[in-house]
């Protein structure tokens, strides 16, 4: 039972992972000042929906390696491996490769009657906590979603509220664009931008699903570069730290459709 919940969590943060390079339009118009010219602030926003569109187009040429490793209490409980490229349809194919799941050890049978109802009891205990944790992670993957692929009207909103601000480039040339209060208030999505490169490098998305003290949320996706130039996703990390779980995905072996 607890196997089949954390082939659930790898699906939501394997989709997560690559539903940041597919989101926005390239038809998206950046918006003129007074004077009906765009703003600094708003032409790096029409660049970073460019780039996402653009990346989305190059990547269906390729095939790539996926790996999933699921954390609980720092303990890795699963790890996976899949052979990712898109289909004819525009979403993205996994097949597994082998069987990469961490072996657990073996569970012994206790000999007695009082032993065999303490087992049972314990698991019963363990198949509660199992389902909470499912139902847990499922509001989780809602939540991812509500962040990712980012939203142009939600993007809009806050930078009319001016929740929206661009930290200049140093010499290499990466700006940060912060969006604040983009899904609920409090929150924050810090975007890494190469503003030579027209590419997004970092993608870190912080939230929370009740109280943001007791229960945070965090999304960091890390990007690299092909040597054709195309961006892609390199790692996605999930972490759910009120419930001592992380995920980790990372993306490698990419080559182009058949090569």
């Amino acid at each position: 039972m607890a196997r089949t919940n954390f082939r659930h969590v790898s699906r939501i943060i394997g989709v997560a992972g690559l539903l940041v390079l597919t989101g926005l339009p390239a038809g998206a118009q950046a918006q003129s000042d007074a004077a009906g010219t765009p703003t600094d602030k708003q032409q790096k926003i029409a660049a970073i929906k460019e780039s996402l569109a653009k990346n989305q187009a190059a990547l269906k040429q390729y095939t790539w390696t996926e790996t999933t490793q699921i954390s609980m209490k720092g303990e890795v409980k699963k790890q996976e491996q899949k052979q990712c490229q898109y289909g004819p349809d525009g979403k993205v194919q996994k097949t597994p490769i082998g069987d990469a799941a961490t072996p657990q050890p073996p569970q012994q049978e206790s000999a007695g009657g009082g032993r065999r109802r303490g087992g049972a009891i314990k698991k019963e205990i363990v198949e509660k906590k199992v389902g909470e944790l499912k139902d847990y992670m499922e509001k989780v993957g809602a939540l991812v979603h509500d962040y990712v692929p980012p939203d142009p009207q939600k993007i809009q909103a806050a930078q009319a509220a001016g929740n929206v601000s661009v930290q200049p480039p140093p010499p290499d040339g990466t700006a940060t664009v912060t969006i604040k209060n983009y899904e609920k208030q409090g929150d924050s999505i810090a975007l890494g931008f190469d503003t030579k490169g027209k590419t997004i490098r970092s993608y870190n998305v912080h939230s929370y699903m009740e109280n943001p003290k007791d229960d945070p949320v965090t999304l960091a996706v890390t990007f690299a570069g092909l040597p054709d130039g195309t961006n892609y996703v390199q790692q996605t990390v999930l972490d759910a730290p009120g419930k001592k779980i992380q995920v980790n995905t990372t993306n490698s072996a990419y080559k182009k459709v058949g090569q």
